[in-house]
């Protein structure tokens, strides 16, 4: 995931984050504001994963954001 654009638009992010992870609290978004390496550590100790798991998990959820997206495009 590419850190500058998620701190670029964490406020539109952010709704679809709290979607992806339900688990994670508004106080712990707010927390996080863009930081890539904080929310992957909020989600490994939400959910009980490795780090390396909680970077694979983004990284999967931010590319199927971005074909989405492109689909919508076409």
């Amino acid at each position: 995931m590419n850190k500058d654009i998620l701190q670029g638009n964490w406020m539109q992010l952010k709704g679809k984050i709290k979607a992806e992870w339900g688990k994670l609290t508004d106080d712990q978004l707010d927390q996080v504001n863009g930081n890539a390496d904080m929310l992957a550590g909020k989600i490994q100790e939400a959910y009980g994963v490795s780090r390396d798991e909680a970077e694979r998990r983004i990284s999967a959820w931010d590319s199927a954001a971005r074909k989405a997206q492109s689909d919508q495009r076409h």
